[in-house]
């Protein structure tokens, strides 16, 4: 059994993830905030993987196909029963729902069970929050994705988790099969 618990997610590059970390630290709250490094929104979660599923998952993952998509970012919400602060989107893009559906689908083949609930695209602020609130973020946030990894949860010394990606796979449109980038002249 391969250590820690995996999960598929979108991971914000630099400007993105600085911006959602300003919005975090202004937010009026009490907890405890996400590391900068380890922001995400999850797609699929996985948890425990053995050696033989994570060469499946990632057999499943190179696969998948589908545009480049933006992500707009422009509330915070607030889970009471996990104490979470996290902040979203107001609509799921078609193309997440498609890269959601496309991996959960797959991932049967490996012998994973997809969660029953909807998927509800979100990125975890604050955990242990309480005195929160929440509402409309200025500006906006403006998500561009390109990609999405694999990515793993381990325990730190302190007891919070520490993330680290494993596998990154670009977006790519399906390819068609009479489909040719030469014209004929």
């Amino acid at each position: 059994m391969a250590e820690g618990r995996y999960f598929f997610a979108l991971w914000p590059a630099v400007e993105v993830r600085d911006q959602i970390v300003a919005m975090a630290e202004k937010a009026v709250v009490r907890g405890r905030m996400h590391r900068a490094d380890d922001l995400h929104m999850t797609l699929v979660f996985l948890g425990q993987v053995a050696e033989s599923q994570r060469r499946c998952i990632e057999e499943i993952a190179a696969g998948i196909s589908g545009s480049p998509f933006r992500l707009t970012i422009d509330h915070t919400g607030y889970w009471p029963r996990p104490k979470v602060l996290w902040a979203g989107t107001p609509d799921t893009p078609e193309p997440l729902s498609q890269l959601v559906f496309d991996l959960k689908n797959g991932l049967k083949n490996c012998g994973f069970e997809p969660e029953g609930r909807p998927y509800q695209p979100h990125v975890t602020l604050y955990r242990k929050a309480h005195e929160v609130e929440t509402g409309s973020i200025a500006p906006v946030i403006e998500w561009p994705v390109s990609d999405f990894v694999l990515a793993v949860s381990s325990s730190a010394p302190a007891g919070a988790a520490r993330y680290r990606i494993v596998h990154r796979w670009p977006l790519r449109p399906a390819v068609s099969a009479g489909s040719s980038s030469l014209s004929s002249v």
